[in-house]
Order: structure tokens, then C-alpha cells, then sequence
């Protein structure tokens, strides 16, 4: 099932500028920093009260940050909704009509397992699927 908002995905340019920026908005004393080599991204993340904010930026041309910066320039790229069992959730879906951009889940930031559904089918939405790491 899924369940609430775990972050606000917001495509930049310009990572080092960008957090200068948010730092001086929400008073950030520490970004999370990681690249997702799989998704040609690097993040910078804080939280802004129960939500993290994700700022995404490219490492490579054509990475999606980059066509979507290229397309339709900086901003919201996408909504990111916890769930648990990520792939039982993407079979729902997809039997339900949902266009997938990924079929099964594969590896996020923060160790989480991601996928996103296409926004044609979610009016427009680009939205993420996020499992959390299991505890030990």
C-alpha cells in the first residue's frame, strides 16, 4: 500500500548554488550528499519539517535531470510516496493500467528501492515509489 509523502524530488542545474539558496531559505545546517551512479544524479537532501526536499542534479548529458532541466528547466521533477513490498505494489499497479517507467524496483538514495510510475498515467504526475531499508 502506499502510504505518505517521503520526498519532493527538484531538478537543478547548478548543486552547489542550489543548496547555497535552500540553505539560506530553511536555515539547512546539513545536506545529505550521494550520488546515484545508476541514475546519472547527485542529491543533496534536508529535511523541511516531516518531508525531505531532494535537490537533483546531473552527472551526465543525457541522464532524465537532464532531458526533464532541458525540456521544462529547474523545478519540481517529482512526488516520492513511501510504500512496502515495492514490487508486489508495481505488479498492482501495472494490472491496474498504471504505465510503469520501471517495472521492478531498483536502487535509490538513502539505500531505499525505487521506481516510477509515467506521468501519462498519473495526470501528468512524474511520481517515485520508495521502499525504506529494511532494519536489522
Amino acid at each position: 500500500m502506499i502510504g505518505g509523502v517521503n520526498h519532493l524530488g527538484i531538478a537543478v542545474r547548478d548543486l552547489e548554488k542550489s543548496m547555497a539558496l535552500f540553505q539560506q531559505i530553511f536555515r539547512v545546517e546539513k545536506f545529505h550528499r550521494e550520488t546515484v551512479a545508476d541514475q546519472k544524479v547527485d542529491i543533496a537532501s534536508f529535511k523541511a519539517g516531516e518531508v525531505l526536499i531532494e535537490l537533483t542534479a546531473p552527472t551526465d548529458a543525457d541522464s532524465p535531470i537532464a532531458k526533464f532541466i532541458e525540456k521544462r528547466g529547474e523545478g519540481i521533477h517529482h512526488v516520492a510516496f513511501t510504500t512496502e513490498g515495492i514490487n508486489d505494489e508495481l505488479q498492482h499497479l501495472a494490472a491496474s493500467g498504471v504505465q510503469l517507467i520501471n517495472p521492478t524496483a531498483q536502487k535509490g538514495a538513502h539505500d531505499m528501492m525505487i521506481a516510477f510510475l509515467h506521468p501519462k498515467s498519473t495526470n501528468g504526475v512524474l511520481m517515485e515509489l520508495c521502499e525504506l531499508p529494511k532494519k536489522a
